[in-house]
């Protein structure tokens, strides 16, 4: 009987450790930002100058934004932007990406493969700088009036509100300048002219709520803006800012003023999570004590009539 010894089997098993596991592709980066440019380049030609404000100007030959019209629009270099839309092995961080994605409007979806391709590992709780909420929720919180309520984003941004909210602050419409953010009303008036009662108290902790949802968002443009502006025009923020201090959102009792009530209105402050919106949460407001109904109750009647 003659034995027969097969050498070169024990050698592929050595060079394969894995033979049951598929290959790997040859050259699969390279795929990927291809793939990446490809996208960029499409998902850019979608998005008119109108839609982000700018003018159409004249003899425009693309049919949608041009690169550095995205570059600027993003707060990223030219030459950076160009280099990431033709496939060039760079890195992009996530908060450059957030910015980029925000410029050309990606939903979701568009969002999470924008990560994929770039390679970045992917964060869906990123999406903060909601600008709208749907009807849905819209109708939650006006069947909670009489209760106060509000939608706002990690950076106070007020997303929508009911008709017992803007009764409570006092808020007789939502265009001005600032009037859509919370820190922005609180900061910028004299502390006489301050809804919030105990001013060195609340606002201090409301700092620390939003420097904890900064940590998601250091570099991007339009928090450092918004950091940057409101510290020059309230050096009370920019002090509070310095301290460092971070806090989560929570229930509180806060005591607020209005021209229109005879007293202070003492009221809970609830905070709800949203799905399909990350970052969002509803605000609730119900009255801590009796006489703080009373002035609640009143303000209501003030508004009906």
């Amino acid at each position: 009987m003659t034995t027969v010894t097969t050498q070169h089997n024990t050698q592929d098993h050595e060079r394969d450790p894995a033979p049951n596991r598929p290959a790997r592709p040859r050259h699969q980066p390279h795929r990927r930002r291809s793939e990446l440019a490809a996208f960029l380049r499409s998902r850019r030609a979608r998005v008119t100058p109108a839609d982000v404000g700018m003018p159409p100007g004249l003899r425009r030959r693309t049919p949608g934004l041009r690169r550095e019209e995205v570059a600027q629009l993003s707060g990223v270099g030219v030459t950076w932007y160009t280099w990431l839309e033709q496939g060039r092995p760079i890195n992009a961080s996530p908060q450059v990406l957030d910015a980029v994605a925000r410029t050309l409007r990606l939903d979701g979806p568009e969002r999470e493969h924008l990560y994929q391709l770039a390679e970045v590992a992917y964060a869906p709780g990123r999406q903060a700088d909601t600008i709208e909420v749907g009807p849905e929720i819209q109708g939650i919180i006006d069947a909670l009036d009489p209760h106060a309520a509000a939608v706002y984003n990690a950076r106070y941004d007020i997303l929508a509100t009911n008709a017992a909210y803007l009764d409570l602050f006092d808020v007789p419409a939502l265009t001005e300048p600032g009037a859509r953010n919370v820190l922005w009303r609180l900061f910028t008036v004299t502390e006489e002219d301050c809804p919030v009662v105990h001013r060195t108290q609340e606002l201090p902790i409301m700092v620390a709520t939003l420097r904890g949802a900064y940590g998601r968002h250091t570099g991007e443009p339009a928090w450092e803006s918004f950091v940057k502006r409101l510290s020059a025009a309230s050096p009370y923020f920019a002090e509070l800012w310095r301290s460092g201090d971070v806090a989560p959102p929570g229930p509180r009792v806060k005591t607020f003023r209005h021209r229109a009530a005879e007293g202070e209105i003492r009221m809970t402050s609830v905070s709800l999570s949203i799905n399909g919106l990350p970052e969002c949460r509803i605000v609730a407001y119900t009255p801590a004590d009796e006489e703080s109904a009373e002035q609640v109750a009143a303000l209501r009647r003030r508004r009906r009539r």
